[in-house]
């Protein structure tokens, strides 16, 4: 597509915390690379949930000023997936969440070739309904909502991050 740009995303574990690069790659100029920073903090709202709890014959009375209870939730599902995820990319130097029918994923899969780099690729049309629930938890972790998500850890992030 002319005057589209592809963005790739790379995640690292950095101790404490998830950071990630995002690389960009708009059509016939350089490639830009931004690190984030993201909090893995357990009481990110992210992971928690949250919902008000009334009765349903409130609606019928008069309202009287006063605290509204409110309880946290764990998506338990969204947070298995997410923990996944993050035991994936900790495990594995390189992984690229993708679609077989995405010509900027099949860039970045011919790129990591050339480097001579192995990724564990995960193609998420070729997961049923798991497909659609993963890539959620993928923006949630790095606010990016299309593939490829590339995650580089463990030894080698330097040297693809500046062969990049």
């Amino acid at each position: 597509m002319a005057g589209t740009s592809s963005t790739t995303t790379a995640a690292m574990n950095l101790g404490r915390g998830l950071g990630y690069v995002s690389y960009s790659s708009p059509p016939r100029t350089r490639s830009i690379l931004h690190f984030h920073n993201l909090s893995a903090s357990p009481t990110s709202s992210s992971n928690i949930g949250f919902y008000a709890t009334t009765s349903r014959f409130a609606n019928y009375l008069p309202r009287k000023p006063g605290p509204t209870q409110i309880r946290a939730v764990s998506g338990s599902f969204g947070s298995r997936l997410e923990e996944t995820v993050k035991r994936t990319v900790a495990d594995n130097p390189v992984v690229v969440y993708s679609k077989t029918w995405c010509s900027y994923s099949s860039e970045v899969k011919s790129l990591f070739k050339r480097l001579g780099v192995e990724p564990l690729v995960i193609e998420l049309d070729e997961m049923g309904a798991q497909g659609p629930q993963l890539q959620k938890v993928l923006e949630r972790l790095t606010g990016q909502h299309t593939v490829p998500n590339v995650f580089i850890g463990g030894g080698i992030t330097l040297e693809v991050v500046q062969k990049l």
